[in-house]
């Protein structure tokens, strides 16, 4: 079971890989920088109001506020729970340039983000939904 968020600055989460393989499963499995095909995540279409949390640790991420349809076939988000809940780091893997976003908390991928995205901030943090739980409020 993740470990639950108690305090504004997370402690930082390390387990070997092999740790991380026996508590997530396959599908969540995305330390290794992989994503889940498109229209195929259990919460891409979920519009009910809560919080997205990190599969990997239980940190809170996102806000089903910030929650939008994107038409890229991944839950997307405008702004994060909190701006020190995920982590950016360059990408340029695939002969691509983009900003991959990452659990603050436990260093797990969740995606990537794109100046493509609604206001107030203009930013489409396109996460995979594997990467997430999600807590009904």
């Amino acid at each position: 079971m993740p470990d639950i968020q108690n305090s504004e600055t997370p402690s930082k989460i390390e387990r070997s890989e092999a740790e991380w393989r026996s508590q997530l499963t396959p599908e969540q499995y995305l330390r290794e920088k992989g994503t889940e095909r498109p229209w195929t995540g259990a919460l891409t279409q979920n519009h009910e109001t809560g919080e997205y949390m990190c599969a990997g640790c239980g940190a809170v991420l996102f806000g089903s506020d910030s929650k939008f349809d994107s038409g890229c076939g991944w839950p997307s988000f405008y702004i994060p729970a909190d701006s020190k809940a995920i982590a950016e780091h360059q990408d340029s893997s695939f002969g691509m340039r983009r900003v991959e976003v990452t659990c603050a908390r436990c260093g797990g991928h969740l995606g990537h983000v794109f100046p493509d995205g609604p206001k107030p901030t203009g930013l489409r943090y396109c996460i995979n939904s594997a990467s997430l739980t999600f807590e009904h409020k």
